[in-house]
Order: C-alpha cells, then structure tokens, then sequence
C-alpha cells in the first residue's frame, strides 16, 4: 500500500466499519462454510471508560482473507453486566473489510469506570465465545492491580500449558511484551500448504497468526481479561533492527516491505486501537496506559526505532567497533524524548516501562573479559546510560522495567549508569521467561554460576517457562515467578519459583 494513499484509505475502512452502507455493498448474512470465530476473541487497551474489543471472521483459518469470500459482512457487537447479556450497556454493528483481513476492532466508548464487563459478537451462523473486559479505575483512584506479563511464545518448541494457568489466576491486566509470534513458518503443515515455510507476505503473517490463535489455551486467556501488547523481533524478522533484517541480502526497500506486511497483520490479530502511521511499515504503537493514579504503562518499541546491531550482532567482548558510540540509539530521538518529558510530568505512584529486551548488562563470560549481547541495552550503553540517569533523575525509586525476549527470568537491581562501579541503584528490572520458546529450559543456564560474580546487580536467575504475577499497591510492588517444569508434553504444574518485592521510594529489591 503506497504511502500516501494510506491515511485516506484507512479512514474509508473505518467508516465502513462503523457501517455505511451508502458506500459499499455490504450483508448480514454472509456465506459461510464453518465457524467463522474460530481464532477467539479478545479485549485491550482499557481506559475509565472504553475499551477495544476484537475478532476476527475466519472459517478457513488458513485459507487467504481466512477463507472468507470476499463480500463485507455486518457483525453485531454486545457488550453487558452479566454473562447471559441480561443487562446490555453498549451495542453496535460493525461491518468487516476484506482489506483488513476480516478483523474486527471496537473501542467501545461509554463504560464505566473500574469496572468488570462481558461481551459478544452475533453473526447469524451463530455467537463468538464470550469474552471479559475490566475498565481502568478513575483519575486519582489508587486501587491495587493483579496483573501478569508475559513473552516469546514458540509455537513449535513447546505447548501454551501456562496459559492455562494464567487463565486460572484472578487478574486484571496481561501485558505481552512480544514474540507473540515466531516468524518462521515451522512444520504444520496447513501453513506451508498454503504459504511455503518463508513467511513474508501479509497473507503469510496472517497464517502464522491464525496457527497461534487456534491454540486453545491462548484463546483462554484472552478471554479472562484485557490485555496490553507491544512487539518484539520476531513479529517481522529475527533481532531486525529498523530496516536491517537478519538476512543481509534483503534490500531497506525490501525489508520495509516486509515490515509493511507483518505489522498490519500484527494490528489485525490484536485488540488495538486503529493506528497513528502514514504507512503500515510506519506503525506507531508506542502509548501510555493508566490504573488510575496507581501505576503508568509506558508501552515501548525498541525494534523499530533503533540503530543496527553493533559489531556484526551476536554477543561480543567490548569495546568493540561502533559500540559505544553516543549517536547510536535503541528508542529513537522522538521516543526517547517521549518517555523522558513523560516521566518528568507523571505524578504516578509507579512508572512502569513494558518493553522488550534486558536492560542490565549481562556479563555472559567469567573474569576479566566482558561478553555482552549486542541486542540487548548492553548494546547501546550510552543510550542506556542516558536513560537510567533520566530515570535517576524524575522517577527514582519508583520505576519497574517490564522485560521479555530472553527465555529465562532475572531480577535486576539497575543502577543510575552501569558506565563506572557505584552508581545509585535506581529501578527495578523484572526479567520474564518465554511461554514455549527454548523448550523445557532448565533451572539456571550453566554459565550462571560462573558469572556471578561479574554480574552482582543480578539478584536471581531461572531458566523454566512460566510468567511473572505482580501484585501492585501504592506502597509495593510484588512479583511472584511463576513456572511450570516441562512443556514439552502436557499436564504440566505450575509453582512459584521465587517471590521479589520493591518498595515504593526505597532502593534495591527485595526476596520474599
């Protein structure tokens, strides 16, 4: 889609969404060969009052436009108190675009404040499953939130058995922190027969998300509650970096392309908000989200935004080439200033930043030499820097890092720089391991033991599957560790492996 034809069609979608039939043909009763809800239904982005709901119509998961048949079909919406729809607050019609994959967004305006509600969409073959969704508290409201993260779900390396779990857990929010899917298109067999094993176009994308949504587990939990969701890397292309994608032979025009079609495909699986871009590979979902006056989400890209890799990528003893150069930078200029002014003006309890990638420097090698991921902060030290003295400076005490991508779990003292030894701690990274990605794991990687010493910020280390429950009050912030032993094959508990705790304005985190 070229650029400046983006704006204006995108608008014409959504104003054929809401449901102008002057405009288009549209009907009610569309041709269907199957359930069209099969990939789920799920809620996000929730405010006071609204909150997104989304499906997205799909007989055929695998089939292109999910084997819909090309005509616009009109989906009523419910949204109620109770679960049998007794007590209706908001109702609508919501007519689908094929351009848009079929996908079905409403922000649903008009609710109330810190509230629990449940919602449905009608066609006449018959209803969606029926979802949940919770308003945030008003301005001022310090109620205390329950809610999880989680990240890098490897469709192919291990079951979604957490979700389970995760579903059975009393929250209010999930916040996913990427590699929601793996770009690759694996070995099922319904994916390749349509798409090959290179997942590039937006049909392909669409596929490979259909193959996650079918999971069962994962429809679960999506619909237990609304959740808060940013990318990583493998939404597009392994560890891409801007317009530099893994494969070197890939062309900026190509790669943008590339990120054109992975990203409308990642907005048409998730409960977002309709886009602020003038392109698709120009996708801005860098946002904020309030609980009240308890806790500020600042939702981060670090992907998109950043200067390539230093020193070929990979993990490096540095110095090396370009790795420290100050102009290099993970977030962007805007970005940057963004969260920085946003965390001077933020009179939050907490200020919370969901991103991606770990933000200490992990000294992967014992003694004097120091090893270091290039994709990760420790790449892009002067940026990193730059921001925990930012941090130093506005929110000390009161800022948690949010952390996915690794497949293991950390909990990290930072510090107001990690430029010179004795710097301030400052904030608290909580580092989630992966859904499914890496397998079973293990307890602790067996360069653990070794590094320890080299890495005295690093308060705790595991290598299981799982995700991280926190429980946040004005006074504290909770994180318990939650993991299961194998997801390999099924059935598999869930246990608390460790237990962390900060206190609001006091430094350093502390084991429960």
């Amino acid at each position: 889609m070229l650029r400046r034809h983006f704006l204006s069609d995108l608008s014409r979608y959504a104003v054929l969404c809401a449901g102008a039939p002057n405009l288009w043909r549209l009907t009610t009763r569309p041709r269907l060969d199957g359930n069209p809800f099969t990939l789920g239904v799920a809620s996000g982005d929730p405010t006071p009052n609204a909150c997104v709901i989304w499906t997205r119509l799909a007989p055929d998961p695998f089939a292109p436009l999910g084997g819909m048949d090309g005509s616009r079909p009109v989906v009523d919406w419910d949204v109620a108190e109770d679960e049998g729809f007794s007590r209706i607050v908001q109702r609508g019609r919501y007519t689908c675009a094929p351009e848009l994959g079929y996908s079905v967004h409403v922000d649903v305006q008009g609710l109330a404040p810190d509230r629990w509600y449940f919602y449905r969409f009608t066609l006449p073959a018959g209803s969606s499953p029926v979802g949940r969704l919770r308003t945030t508290p008003a301005e001022g409201a310090r109620t205390p939130l329950d809610f999880a993260f989680i990240s890098c779900q490897h469709y192919e390396q291990g079951l979604f058995t957490a979700f389970d779990h995760l579903a059975a857990e009393d929250l209010d929010l999930v916040a996913h922190l990427g590699d929601y899917i793996y770009e690759y298109a694996g070995a099922d067999e319904r994916v390749r027969r349509h798409h090959g094993f290179e997942v590039v176009s937006v049909d392909d994308y669409r596929a490979r998300y259909a193959q996650y949504k079918l999971d069962p587990a994962l429809q679960l939990a999506h619909q237990r509650c609304p959740w808060i969701v940013t990318w990583d890397d493998h939404e597009v292309d392994n560890n891409y970096a801007g317009l530099v994608g893994e494969n070197s032979s890939e062309s900026a025009e190509q790669m943008r392309q590339r990120r054109a079609a992975a990203y409308q495909a990642y907005w048409e699986h998730q409960p977002v908000r309709l886009p602020r871009a003038q392109s698709w590979a120009d996708l801005d979902i860098t946002r904020t989200a309030n609980w009240g006056s308890l806790a500020r989400f600042w939702v981060m890209d670090t992907r998109q935004y950043r200067s390539d890799q230093a020193c070929g990528d990979g993990n490096d003893v540095v110095p090396c080439g370009e790795w420290n150069d100050p102009s290099r930078t993970m977030m962007g200029a805007a970005q940057e200033r963004w969260l920085v002014d946003g965390l001077g003006a933020s009179r939050a309890d907490w200020q919370v930043l969901a991103q991606q990638v770990m933000m200490a420097p992990f000294d992967m090698r014992a003694g004097a030499d120091t090893l270091l991921s290039m994709d990760q902060w420790s790449g892009y030290p002067v940026a990193r820097d730059r921001l925990l003295g930012a941090i130093a400076e506005r929110t000390r005490g009161r800022t948690i890092v949010l952390t996915g991508d690794i497949h293991a779990s950390y909990v990290n003292d930072l510090h107001a720089g990690f430029d010179r030894p004795g710097r301030p701690i400052v904030a608290a990274e909580f580092v989630g391991t992966s859904m499914s990605s890496g397998g079973d794991g293990y307890d602790e990687y067996p360069s653990w033991a070794a590094t320890r010493a080299d890495n005295p910020f690093m308060k705790w280390h595991n290598a299981r599957r799982g995700y991280v429950r926190c429980r946040v009050t004005p006074e504290e912030w909770r994180a318990d560790y939650r993991v299961v032993p194998f997801v390999t094959r099924p059935g598999a508990p869930v246990t608390t492996a460790t237990s962390w705790r900060v206190r609001r304005g006091m430094p350093g985190i502390e084991q429960l």
